[in-house]
């Protein structure tokens, strides 16, 4: 590994993930996405996270801004390149991968 991709790989696990959970209120597939948000993050991402909530019952018009056409949505906006999760997130392997913090098993 060459010292800039440790370097990059070292910073990229200091930097504080940016992740937004588009949700419809309080229905069962959107408090389901929420807690396990939380665990996964809890569980890989300890203290390097902030999550936003979206209501779309309360701000339908915020679906726009990522683009959002299934509830639950997870967006990843930070660190780069974004990434889009639908579903409660149960999956956690998927979950995973689909974050990056896991990589794909090909």
């Amino acid at each position: 590994m060459t010292r800039s991709k440790a370097s990059e790989e070292a910073a990229e696990a200091e930097s504080v993930w940016d992740l937004r959970l588009y949700v419809a209120g309080q229905s069962p597939k959107s408090v389901a996405a929420f807690n396990n948000l939380k665990t996964l993050c809890e569980e890989h991402l300890a203290g390097r996270y902030r999550i936003e909530l979206v209501d779309l019952i309360q701000n339908p018009k915020l679906a726009r801004d990522d683009q959002i056409v299934a509830i639950p949505t997870l967006v990843r906006k930070l660190p780069s390149p974004m990434r889009k999760i639908i579903g409660d997130l149960s999956d956690t392997d998927r979950a995973l991968i689909g974050l990056q913090l896991r990589p794909s098993r090909r």
